[in-house]
């Protein structure tokens, strides 16, 4: 039998992979983009800068877990399942999800692209921001983007519908107020 298809299975999986993020625990399935290089030689301010926009794309890539997590869930096709088990692993690597699965598969792969959109956007930025000098946060941040290029991409291709303005728009405000606090955290 497919894991998949077993209610209390997906219920159970679920519940393990939100304690291990919560305890921060996970298991990496690529190396650390970063492990090459070299630890930077910063001001008191530029660690602060940095830390800060480290914290919220650690929390971004937590929020983005639960997403995935949540419509891989309640996917129709075992296609888009797949889809979101795989871009959740890779979030791992690096609560809207149940709202957008339970539209369906295209409207929550079109979820995937807005999102995805919205993130690369504010990873670009985050590019910018960093202190030249610390290569291994822009490592990270780098690959991250690159990722959610990819998600957002495989999610187009699987035939995702627009995401409504008001929706887009809400998301954006949303990010912005997580964004805002998680910084300063």
């Amino acid at each position: 039998m497919n894991r998949y298809h077993n209610p209390l299975d997906r219920f159970i999986t679920g519940a393990d992979k939100a304690l291990r993020v919560l305890a921060g625990v996970h298991s990496a399935s690529r190396p650390n983009p970063a492990v090459h290089a070299a630890d930077a030689d910063m001001t008191e301010q530029e660690h602060r800068h940095s830390a800060g926009l480290m914290r919220v794309n650690h929390v971004g890539e937590v929020m983005a877990q639960a997403l995935y997590n949540s419509q891989a869930r309640f996917a129709k096709s075992d296609e888009a399942r797949a889809a979101f088990d795989k871009a959740s692993r890779e979030e791992e690597d690096h609560l809207l999800g149940t709202a957008a699965a339970l539209a369906g598969d295209k409207q929550s792969l079109g979820f995937v692209v807005e999102t995805e959109r919205q993130v690369e956007a504010h990873l670009a930025s985050h590019l910018d921001k960093l202190p030249p000098q610390d290569a291994k946060s822009r490592a990270i941040v780098e690959q991250m983007r690159v990722d959610e290029i990819a998600h957002g991409k495989a999610a187009e291709e699987m035939g995702a519908e627009k995401t409504p303005l008001p929706i887009q728009l809400a998301m954006k405000a949303m990010s912005k107020v997580m964004t805002s606090t998680t910084y300063y955290v």
